[in-house]
């Protein structure tokens, strides 16, 4: 039996990301690297460095059956990072030191002393306060972290979904991810080469055009009927772009019908677009 796809969502935690201080790329990149994998991702959120709000979120995301988010930011050992506490109390788990964890912040630190050519002190006060960054919800998993040592990790909820928690820093967020992806979820890809068939309808409503995407869906299995609306647009003005996505060698059957549907309804076209996914 086919193991059913999880629906992959994601979580983006910070203030200075609402706050406009520093603009978002964990979410343009995730679409990209689940895209490379013929995934899709289903949900996004945006949340500020409020604990009872990160909570609440992270409650969600465990209590979903079939889900698979990734959640960045907030999981270093700063008075404004709370994604680690948040995660435990979403799960009625204590926090823990990891030992796998322990291991490489240590492993970590004896590399940055010796690169300054100075001595390894673990009892030393700031030394000992970095332990806290492995500090997981009971039960957690590590997820490797390529770029500095430091982990992220993962917790699940019998018959819920699973979090994958990374840092806010992209150099270190994405490689994780990938890695959780192609550790995790392979079974799952789906590099059959996708297509994107379109075109532009000038003037028309959505809603004189549902009947006609509802016929093609029905009529081809696997195919989505996607429409964009614009009502301003520069150079046509209101218009549609409507089209069929899916597996390359689907998408023909369903643009025909499509087109076919759009002749017999008199819309006026403009341009065709075909985009590989």
């Amino acid at each position: 039996m086919t193991a059913v796809t999880p629906a992959f969502h994601a979580i983006i935690v910070g203030d200075e990301i609402l706050s406009g201080k520093r603009a978002d790329k964990h979410l343009t990149k995730i679409i990209e690297l689940l895209g490379a994998r013929g995934l899709a991702l289903s949900q996004a959120e945006y949340v500020g460095d409020d604990p009872a709000r990160i909570t609440a979120m992270l409650s969600r995301a465990f209590a979903t059956p079939g889900t698979v988010t990734f959640s960045c930011g907030g999981i270093g050992a700063t008075p404004d990072d709370h994604t680690r506490q948040c995660a435990a109390a979403a799960l009625s788990r204590p926090l823990v030191l990891h030992p796998g964890a322990a291991d490489l912040i240590r492993e970590r630190m004896r590399d940055v002393a010796a690169e300054q050519g100075l001595p390894y002190e673990p009892d030393r006060p700031d030394n000992v306060h970095r332990l806290n960054m492995g500090m997981f919800p009971d039960g957690a998993a590590i997820i490797p972290n390529p770029y500095n040592k430091i982990a992220g990790f993962s917790c699940s909820q019998p018959g819920g979904g699973a979090v994958y928690f990374v840092p806010g820093f992209p150099v270190m967020a994405w490689p994780m991810i990938e890695w959780v992806l192609d550790q995790h979820y392979a079974e799952h890809f789906n590099r059959t080469p996708q297509t994107e068939h379109s075109v532009i309808v000038m003037g028309a409503m959505e809603a004189s055009l549902t009947p006609l995407m509802e016929s093609v869906e029905r009529e081809h299995p696997g195919i989505r009927v996607f429409s964009l609306p614009s009502v301003d647009h520069p150079q046509y003005g209101r218009h549609i772009e409507l089209g069929v996505k899916g597996a390359a060698q689907q998408v023909p059957a369903a643009w025909v019908r499509l087109r076919q549907g759009l002749h017999e309804f008199g819309a006026t076209l403009g341009p065709e677009m075909v985009r590989t996914l």
